[in-house]
This record gives structure tokens, C-alpha cells and sequence, in this order.
């Protein structure tokens, strides 16, 4: 008799192009290598793009419209799949999870994951009630969880802080980053002039564009190497920011030697091509981007912000930091790295971020013990809705 298979099921409000959301389908598919059965569960799917799922997840749209009202669909899938564990991403779908999960008596076991230095985060960006909400609710709810990882250290102790969790409740777990096929696309043809031989070397710059990546203090770093030596800035990424980043462009008069395309499929083309990487931000979980150029061979420079950097830099052994904000040390750092590109990272640092070994630490932390995959009819992503009607609370899957 084969052994019975695990099935996980990963909750969301929806599926955007943000870190988090990347992070939870890389865990997807390194569940699925592993032998398990994986639901991805979104609050609303209106304009799910099935191509970025990897094969074999089945995708429950719960229908809801707004995340708190997915609360009810939420508890009949608990009760009618009865997943092995549920692992939510970011709020307040963490917080909807520990609900459905106490309300629905299955023995689903819940693990809940935290990607950002939160206190950080809340401070910089959540007005009224949210400011305040989020961690009252965390000191509450997080306790009912039966784990709780967090992306870095800097991230678990600002976890503990919030929540009142002693640190051996909390897992460091990195994310999963370096994926198996990471190279190949590194080495993908990249079709523009800049990056043909001969060109002045590109510095680049990856992330939403918003307060916390802090692309200000990047571009007035670049006009600094401008003045001394002959450099081009590409910054890859869309948000809410770019018409003052534009703005400041023009100002500096930099116009000629900075191109932001926006989102980009394929950066680790760009970052394999790129002479320096910098990452400018003001706080961070972790910084997955970070890692990725590393992982390619580029020269890193990143502030020293809380949190992730510094550890994934081991101090500054695989790259300079420098202060938060501070554009005359950064001009520097990226001057100092274009004359010298340092050394590669030694391959074994890099295992820790890579696919395999985040998967089977969740797994250990849900413990669980995979199985081998065997070949089954769930070899394509299968939609399936929630149909729910409106009060009626019925779980259906069409």
C-alpha cells in the first residue's frame, strides 16, 4: 500500500506579482517535487494568470470579494478537504487563516509565515486603525498557530517584539530563491544596446517602485559616479513612485544614461549582464533580489537596513553595505565595485537560499516527512470556483 499523500494548502487574498506571492508558488512547486499535493486558495481569482502557477496545483477560487468576507468559504474548504497544514501570506490573510482554522475544528495545522520587518513596515505605511489592528491581532492570533516562520533573523526578533512569542516558537527560514532554473534564464538573449560589449557598464537596480526601496537616494548616487566616470542606471519595476522618480531623473539631467522599462519577465537577464547591483532600500524582510544577482555572479552593493541584508551578505563579506540613505557612501561603494568586482560567493553560502533547502525546512517545521512523486492526473493547473451563492454557505467546486 503506497503511502497516503500530504495535501497543503497555501492561502492568499489574491495572486499579484509582489514578493510574497513569488515566494508562495516557489514553495508550491517545491512541495510538489517533494511529493505533495498543493491548493492554492485565493479570495478572489478574477484575473489569475494560470502560466505563473507551476503545474499540478489546483487553484480554489473562493469568490469572495473582499478577504474578510472569505472567512465563511474559507472554513467549508477546511472542513470538506481537510488539508495536512495551511500556510497564508501576509495580512490579513494570516489572521482570516487562524479564524477558519479554530472555527472549522479540522486538525489542519496552520503555519504562518512573516516577510517583512513589520514594525518597520507599519510605521512607514499603515494609517488609523491598521496601525494599530495588525499587531493586536497578531499578539492575539499568532499564538494559535502551530508554527510561525520568519524570512530573517532581524524579521524573527521583530516578531517576538510584536507578538510576545518566545524566539524557540519562531523558524528563520530564507526564502526560496535560487531556483533550478535560474541559470538558464540568467542566460537568456537580452536584446538592447546597453548591454552589448564595448558599452559603459550598468548599474541595476530591481523592486517596486515605492517609499521602501528608496530609488531617490540610488539616483542621486548614480549622478555622483556620473561626475566621475562614464555609467549607465537601469531600474526595473513598477509602483506608485516612478512620476517622482522621473521627476528627479530630469532634475539631475541624467535623462540620457537611466531607463526604467517597468516590470520585466525575465530580470535575471539584466541582473547577469549587469556590471554592479544595488539595493537601495530603506527596510526589507530578507530582499530575494539580493540574493538572486548574487546568485548570478553580479557584484552586490546594498544598505544596511533592517533587516536581511547584512545576513545575506554575511556582514560584508559578499558586499558592501552601506548607511540607509546615505547616497555619497553608496556613489562610493558602486565606484569601488566597478574598479573591483571582488570575488564569487562561495556556492555553499547560496545552498541555503535555494529552492530545496526552504522546502524541506517548512516541512520540517509542519513535520512532515516527502514522499516520492509519482505520476497522477494532477500534471496541469486545475481551476476550480467556489460556488457559495450568497448566503448559503454551501462549498461547491465546479
Amino acid at each position: 500500500m503506497s503511502k497516503a499523500r500530504y495535501r497543503i494548502a497555501l492561502f492568499l487574498r489574491t495572486l499579484g506579482g509582489g514578493g510574497a506571492e513569488r515566494v508562495l508558488l516557489n514553495l508550491a512547486s517545491g512541495f510538489i517535487q517533494h511529493g505533495l499535493d498543493v491548493d492554492l486558495v485565493v479570495s478572489a481569482g478574477e484575473g489569475l494568470d494560470l502560466w505563473t502557477i507551476p503545474d499540478g496545483v489546483r487553484v480554489i477560487d473562493l469568490n469572495a470579494p473582499r478577504l474578510s468576507a472569505s472567512l465563511s468559504a474559507l472554513i467549508q474548504y477546511l472542513r470538506r478537504e481537510r488539508p495536512h497544514a495551511l500556510i497564508p501570506s501576509l495580512h490579513y490573510a494570516n489572521e482570516v487563516a487562524l479564524v477558519a482554522k479554530y472555527l472549522s475544528g479540522v486538525p489542519t495545522k496552520v503555519l504562518i509565515p512573516e516577510h517583512n520587518f513589520l514594525s518597520r513596515e507599519l510605521k512607514s505605511h499603515e494609517r488609523g486603525s491598521r496601525k494599530w489592528l495588525i499587531p493586536l491581532a497578531m499578539r492575539w492570533l499568532y499564538p494559535l498557530a502551530d508554527a510561525v516562520v520568519a524570512v530573517s533573523q532581524g524579521v524573527a526578533a521583530d516578531l517576538e517584539m510584536l507578538t510576545g512569542l518566545p524566539s524557540d516558537r519562531i523558524h528563520t527560514i530564507y526564502n526560496p530563491v535560487i531556483l533550478p532554473d535560474l541559470q538558464e534564464r540568467a542566460q537568456a538573449p537580452l536584446d538592447h544596446p546597453w548591454f552589448k560589449p564595448g558599452e559603459p557598464p550598468v548599474i541595476l537596480g530591481v523592486g517596486r517602485l515605492e517609499p521602501q526601496k528608496d530609488f531617490p537616494t540610488l539616483i542621486r548616487a548614480f549622478a555622483q559616479v556620473r561626475k566621475i566616470r562614464p555609467a549607465r542606471l537601469v531600474i526595473l519595476g513598477w509602483g506608485p513612485d516612478r512620476p517622482q522618480l522621473e521627476a528627479l531623473v530630469e532634475e539631475l539631467k541624467l535623462g540620457d544614461d537611466v531607463w526604467m522599462p517597468g516590470f520585466v519577465n525575465n530580470p535575471f537577464a539584466y541582473m547577469a549582464r549587469a556590471s554592479v547591483f544595488v539595493l537601495s532600500s530603506a527596510w526589507e524582510g530578507m530582499s530575494n533580489v539580493l540574493v538572486e544577482a548574487m546568485a548570478v555572479g553580479t557584484p552586490v552593493v546594498s544598505t544596511n537596513c533592517q533587516s536581511g541584508p547584512a545576513e545575506v551578505l554575511k556582514d560584508d563579506k559578499y558586499g558592501a553595505l552601506v548607511p540607509v540613505g546615505d547616497s555619497v557612501a553608496m556613489a562610493n561603494a558602486m565606484l569601488n565595485a566597478l574598479k573591483d568586482p571582488g570575488k564569487p560567493v562561495d556556492s555553499q553560502w547560496l545552498e541555503q537560499f535555494t529552492l530545496m533547502a526552504a522546502t524541506r525546512r517548512y516541512l520540517n517545521a509542519l513535520n512532515i516527512s516527502p514522499i516520492q512523486n509519482e505520476n497522477d492526473s494532477t500534471s496541469v493547473v486545475q481551476l476550480l470556483k467556489v460556488n457559495s451563492g450568497d448566503n448559503d454557505g454551501v462549498f461547491e467546486l465546479n
